[in-house]
């Protein structure tokens, strides 16, 4: 429906309310209005990698997993499927009723944060460490996700506006200090893509204050930058409860109604938790005038229209046996097995299972399916964890022992001293010595990496403390890869952890994030060779963060590989196969579009010189010469995925937005200022680390405009 249209249908419709009843739908769970056949509706939704916390549900891998798949074609697919099973849901829930939270079509997803620091315990929730990755991530996912039809097949939300990656500890009364540059440059990006490609309907605040002003009532970046330069013209929401913090946490009004006025003056028009119940109040005081509040109310219902609420839409017969379809599940396979990332392999891997007579499957994350999940998650109709992959995979004639090791967490390292601990740990021993190879998993889940206060945390915050496993699997860790048989670590974290002790001793290292709800499946199938891994990693694997700024510092000085100074475990953009990938033969070709230069095209030759087929990304990075305002490292421009079987060879092409040649000054500015660039392009990054470890150097070409 032309939005246009949608705006008339709604102002309409809201000129026939009361104030009362305009206020009532600026909550959340806003009221139904009988007399004007307006149903209640309740707006918090979540679709983050799959329709969350509504029942069965398709099962994506979690979002970091999703993003090392750098694939734009796949994001646009996923959304359209969440929005399938959505709408889906819908239809039946609607036909009976059923009108509560997490029924409705408006999906406050996706996360686009950048995740700037390791220690973030959301940062799984986010498409990584790089704005052009997850700005393209995220534009490509709101398009399947919100359609291109007469209606919206549902609204998509992004979040959280704007600058926010943690503490969560402190996020309730924290103020992050970001610089211009730094907004533009790194936090503000791909939030602008998501609003001026994609069109996202809605944008949500975040709990704490940027420079000085709360997010949800912040003039500059509500004001100026997201209504003003970006011309967004959706509606905005309230992280939840957010609004309430401004009152009793950060203290810049000193009441609810102070709190209702400074939202709703500044364009939040719903609100996620409880204060716009008093809504009324201010405007009884008169605080607030009538015009904000019917303001909101439009934007509201200008989505509902939108969606098609109030009409007759083709999603309608969408039928409640699209939820877990066969293709839906064999997207998700297929996102798991693009998103693995091989960090290590001493030609281990693929397993041969002809020439193994037993298999040992050892640690606290091989039997879990909390594993597969990571948080904002569905309902999987059926789990298969990494022990049950491995034993699915393997004929009868092979033998899969099994010990959990450890308990991923709850037990301390004195603990392994005590008999229960040593029994575990002998067990693992014994496993591992009757065994051919041992599959040794470890990492995370959400109780160990989540959002702050979120009940199964192992302490309130949900960050980490420091990038090391946990005590008992470390222990564990260093048990098993002093074995003597050879070691194959799976590690399921959805951040980067210090995996040095593996990175020296293990055949193998296969970094598996969250990878959904049959997930143990798919890791079976790269394990055995069925397919080759192909994943990149789009966050930077640091040894320790000795060399990190302080958590709470929101200067980009030193983080993230466009920054960083030190020499990491593995770098951004890493991952191997189990082809041989290289890229050779690289032109740059400018685009003008009437006589300016509009980006350019990087042409470059790619080879499977391995023995198997494999998938694989070409990644294209730009470093500005002669231009003090640009990143100080090359800085990821583009991107693609291909696939070559054995000895092919291809010539792929990337588009390079004029925006990648652009840098950012100290007050903010973008503009076009170098005219010399070094133009890269390879399976990683240009980095000398990146050509050690995968033996290739990435290809070069000078280009000037």
């Amino acid at each position: 429906m032309d939005k246009i249209k949608a705006k008339k249908q709604a102002e309409e419709l809201v000129a026939k309310m009361t104030v009362e009843e305009m206020a009532s739908q600026l909550k959340f769970n806003a009221e139904a209005i009988p007399r004007l056949g307006i149903p209640a509706y309740n707006w918090w939704n979540e679709g983050l990698h799959g329709v969350a916390r509504a029942g069965t549900a398709t099962v994506f891998p979690q979002a970091i997993g999703l993003a090392a798949a750098f694939d734009t074609e796949l994001m646009e697919e996923i959304g359209d499927c969440i929005a399938v099973e959505g709408r889906a849901k819908y239809n039946e829930q609607a036909k009976r009723g059923d009108r509560d939270i997490y029924k409705g079509l408006t999906f406050w997803s996706p996360n686009v944060n950048i995740f700037r620091d390791p220690r973030w315990g959301r940062g799984h929730e986010t498409y990584g460490e790089d704005p052009f990755l997850t700005s393209r991530l995220g534009v490509h996912f709101i398009k399947g996700l919100q359609g291109d039809g007469e209606y919206m097949k549902a609204a998509a939300c992004v979040k959280h506006f704007a600058v926010h990656s943690g503490p969560e500890a402190l996020r309730h009364f924290f103020n992050a200090e970001a610089s211009p540059k730094d907004l533009e440059e790194t936090y503000l990006p791909a939030f602008e893509a998501c609003v001026t490609e994609a069109h996202v309907e809605a944008v949500m605040g975040a709990y704490n204050r940027t420079n000085g002003e709360p997010c949800c009532a912040n003039g500059p970046l509500m004001d100026d930058i997201l209504r003003g330069k970006w011309g967004f013209d959706g509606h905005f929401v309230s992280d939840c409860w957010a609004v309430r913090d401004f009152h009793e946490n950060h203290k810049v009004t000193s009441r609810p109604e102070e709190s209702v006025t400074l939202a709703l003056t500044h364009g939040c028009d719903l609100n996620c938790g409880c204060t716009y119940e008093r809504v009324m109040n201010a405007y009884r005081e008169g605080l607030i005038d009538e015009s904000l509040i019917r303001r909101s109310a439009v934007r509201l219902f200008t989505t509902r229209f939108l969606l098609g609420l109030f009409d007759r839409t083709p999603y309608d017969d969408i039928p409640y046996t699209e939820v877990e379809s066969p293709e839906h599940l064999a997207l998700a396979s297929r996102a798991a097995k693009e998103s693995f990332v091989l960090l290590k392999n001493e030609g281990i891997l693929p397993l041969d299972v002809t020439a193994l007579k037993t298999i040992g499957v050892i640690g606290p994350n091989a039997n879990s399916r909390s594993a597969l999940i990571g948080n904002y998650h569905g309902t999987s109709s059926r789990y298969v964890t990494i022990l049950e992959g491995i034993q699915d995979a393997v004929p009868e004639s092979v033998r899969v022992l099994y010990s959990e090791g450890c308990h991923l967490w709850k037990k301390n390292i004195e603990s392994l001293s005590s008999d229960a601990g040593n029994d575990r740990l002998a067990e693992a021993m014994a496993v591992a010595a009757h065994s051919d190879v041992v599959i040794l998993v470890t990492g995370l889940d959400e109780t160990l990496e989540g959002e702050e206060g979120d009940t199964g945390n192992s302490d309130a915050s949900g960050d980490k403390k420091d990038l090391e496993l946990p005590a008992p699997q470390r222990a564990l860790m260093e048990a098993v890869l002093s074995c003597g048989k050879p070691v194959v670590l799976v590690n399921m974290t959805g951040s980067a952890v210090n995996l040095s002790l593996a990175d020296e001793k293990a055949a193998a290292i296969l970094q598996a994030w969250y990878p959904g709800g049959r997930g143990g499946r798919d890791a079976a199938d790269v394990i055995f060779g069925k397919c080759s891994p192909s994943g990149k990693l789009p966050v930077t694997f640091y040894k320790n963060t000795d060399d990190l700024p302080a958590f709470t510092d929101y200067a980009m000085k030193g983080r993230t590989y466009r920054y960083y100074e030190g020499t990491p475990l593995y770098p951004f953009g890493y991952g191997l196969t189990y082809g041989d990938v290289y890229a050779a033969d690289l032109a740059v070709g400018e685009i003008r579009g009437k006589e300016t230069f509009a980006g350019a095209l990087a042409h470059v030759t790619l080879t499977n010189a391995g023995a198997q087929e494999t998938e694989d990304v070409v990644q294209v990075y730009i470093k500005g010469e002669d231009d003090p305002c640009a990143v100080p490292h090359p800085a990821l421009a583009g991107f693609a995925r291909v696939r070559l079987t054995p000895g092919e060879t291809k010539k792929v092409t990337v588009s390079l937005p004029v925006r990648a040649f652009t840098s950012v000054d100290d007050a903010g500015v973008r503009a076009l200022r170098g005219r010399r660039f070094t133009v890269f392009a390879g399976t990683s990054q240009p980095d000398p680390l990146s050509a050690s470890l995968t033996g290739r150097s990435a290809v070069r070409a000078e280009f000037n405009i």
